[in-house]
Formats: C-alpha cells, structure tokens, sequence
C-alpha cells in the first residue's frame, strides 16, 4: 500500500504469528501446542541455549522489584510463568514478606513442572490466557513477565489487561528478547536464527518452537514502538534498560495512582 496509507505503529494489531496461524485464536493455539511440546526439556534448553545467562536476567528484574514486592498486603503475578524460574527470583527478593506471589500461564504443561519445582514455596499456580485474565481489577502491585509476552497473540489486549489488574501505583515488568546492534548484533543473529534452532531441535526432538523463536523476536516491536504502546495502554514513567548489549531488555511502567481508563 502507499506509504501514505500506512497504519501508524500504535494502530497496528501486532502479536505472535506462527506459521499457519490465520487468526488470533489459530495464534493462541498454535503457541500453546509448542510449548506443551517442549515442557519436558525446556529449562535444560533455556539454560544451554542462553548460556546460564538467563539466570542472570530473572535475578537482575527481581532485584529491580524488591520495594514493590514487599509493600503492605502486596500481590504479584508473574505472567506467561512458564516452569516458573522468573517466579522463584521474585520468590527470593520476598525475604519472608508476607506477600501474595501468583505464577500464570495458559500452557497446563508448564504450569506442571512449575508446581514441581516449587516444592514448599508459597506460590499459586494459575492455568490463565493472559488476554483475558481471572482476576480482579486493581488486583496487584506488580506483574511481571519474562520471555512470555513475546508469545501473546496481540501485545495491545495483553498491555491492557496487564493494566486492568494492576493496583494504582502498580508496576508493570516485561523481560523479553531483543535484537542487538552492531558486530555483536551479526554475530548473534547468526547464533539466534541458525545456530539456536538447531540445538534445540537436537535436544528437544522438535522443530517447531526452535524455528519460530527466531521469527517471533523479528516480529516483536522495537524498543521505541513497545513502549509507544504502553503509554497508549495508560502506562506512565515508561523505559527500557537493555540485558548483555540488547540480547534482552527490560520494559517498565507504572499505573498512575489514580487512573483512568486510557481511550
């Protein structure tokens, strides 16, 4: 179409697209057949893939958060949880706060493995679509997700229920995935779109996934246009503070205290 006619990016309906989706809800499912898939070794993967570098990355965020996770009655919902390592960093940063600490995600596969790996940790587990959330409107202090949002089949409705059951004064964490720059940049494309997919496809005797990870952090918005978008969502003080050279990056916000909401 003419450049003219090009939807600006906060008019875009942007989410996951895996091959052969032909709509959100094709979307949805299709993202949800592969992480089933590779439950039974996706720690083993993440760690070997990232390098352990991972770790880090939980780590770094939840230390980021530690003041709101320990506010009076607070809650947290740590979204797309997955097996629940970005849920057990929060876990940590509690310091025996009596704080309300929720993992979600819409893959009952995950949230298995997530259950066992707790062991007597005081974590919900939550079986829930992230674009249509089973909790209350003003429910949390915080909500984070790591590597998680990324998957939503439209980023838009995932901000804005993200924002829905934020508390005012709420925080909002978004760890995901980014596309470095310079040498470094060429250097990992190469590992992330060839190297990667091959791994994982050895370990975890599926193709799948490891073919559409590559292509999911092309589709992501850049840095600039994420964060257009949480502030269409209603977010305030919004940022974004690259992870090893913009490999990742964290995206915050906060709910305003008091709020509307945003049109």
């Amino acid at each position: 179409m003419p450049e003219q006619n090009k939807p600006a990016p906060s008019q875009r309906i942007v989410g996951a697209a895996p091959a052969g989706a032909r709509d959100e809800a094709a979307a949805a499912d299709a993202v949800r057949d592969m992480f089933t898939s590779i439950a039974p070794r996706y720690d083993l993967l993440n760690h070997v893939l990232s390098m352990n570098i991972d770790r880090v990355w939980w780590k770094r965020t939840a230390r980021l958060f530690s003041e709101v996770l320990r506010r009076p009655n607070a809650q947290a919902l740590d979204l797309c949880c997955g097996t629940g390592d970005m849920t057990f960093a929060l876990h940590r940063r509690l310091k025996g706060a009596p704080t309300k600490l929720i993992g979600a995600d819409f893959s009952h596969a995950m949230l298995v493995r997530a259950e066992r790996k707790a062991g007597n940790r005081d974590i919900r587990w939550v079986e829930a679509d992230a674009l249509n959330l089973p909790f209350a409107s003003g429910q949390f202090q915080l909500v984070t997700s790591a590597f998680g949002f990324r998957n939503l089949a439209n980023y838009d409705r995932g901000l804005a229920e993200i924002y829905r059951v934020l508390a005012p004064n709420g925080e909002v964490g978004i760890l995901d995935f980014g596309e470095p720059q310079g040498l470094i940049g060429k250097l990992y494309r190469v590992y992330f779109r060839r190297v990667l997919p091959a791994i994982g496809t050895m370990i975890s005797g599926v193709s799948g996934p490891y073919a559409y990870l590559p292509a999911s952090v092309l589709r992501f918005p850049s840095p600039d246009e994420m964060l257009q978008r949480m502030r269409a969502a209603g977010f305030r003080q919004v940022s974004w503070t690259p992870y090893t050279f913009g490999i990742a990056g964290l995206y915050r916000g906060k709910k305003a205290a008091t709020s509307c909401n945003p049109e």
